[in-house]
């Protein structure tokens, strides 16, 4: 028992991330309310969780804003980015799903449709996760997080799979479990992007994917 108690415990280590991702999720919580800083907010979320997917963590407050700093002018500026084009998004599907035409051009939008949706979910799991670990252009971020999307497929619906579980937990199940919310997805996340971002470095550098 009290081996099992011990903080080099494996069990206890992973018990110890799960409740750092409790305190992550309130510090990113605090940083989107101003909506616009959600991007910055969500950069450094996934700045910690990387590095506790590592081992590598240290003062979590201290990298938390220390990444919310660094990145908070591209943070800014892809938020308001995907911020825009899910409303578009989301304007278009309200205006597919109303319209019901049984014909050639509504089932080709839809379609397109789709495929522009899925391109902007694989594009928003992994865009703030690249620019918490690289440095390269906006156009370069969002350019290589779909690639990265599409070439790690398994990754891919993994990670929505967190993402989606998550959200039917706090929706129908648990409401409670808001309080882990972002947080420990952005940890489950991190586990599984951890090895794909170290591909990335050693092929490429650290700085560029």
């Amino acid at each position: 028992m009290n081996k099992f108690l011990t903080p080099d415990n494996a069990v206890m280590q992973f018990i110890t991330k799960i409740v750092n991702s409790v305190y992550l999720n309130i510090l990113w919580f605090i940083c989107c309310l101003p909506v616009f800083t959600a991007g910055a907010s969500t950069t450094a979320l996934f700045y910690v969780t990387l590095k506790m997917a590592k081992n590598e963590e240290g003062n979590i407050t201290k990298a938390f804003f220390h990444s919310f700093r660094e990145n908070f002018r591209q943070g800014t500026k892809i938020w308001l980015i995907l911020f825009a084009a899910g409303a578009f998004l989301a304007c278009d599907g309200y205006i597919f799903y109303h319209m019901k035409f049984e014909n050639t051009v509504w089932t080709l939008g839809t379609a397109i449709f789709f495929v522009a949706l899925a391109a902007y979910a694989i594009i928003f799991m992994y865009i703030f996760p690249l620019l918490s670990r690289f440095e390269n252009s906006t156009g370069a971020m969002f350019k290589n997080s779909i690639m990265i999307g599409m070439r790690f497929l398994l990754c891919t619906f993994l990670m929505a799979v967190i993402y989606a579980a998550m959200a039917l937990i706090i929706i129908f199940l648990f409401t409670p479990a808001i309080i882990f919310g972002e947080g420990l997805c952005a940890l489950l996340c991190s586990y599984l992007l951890k090895g794909i971002l170290e591909q990335c470095e050693t092929k490429n550098g650290k700085d560029t994917p």
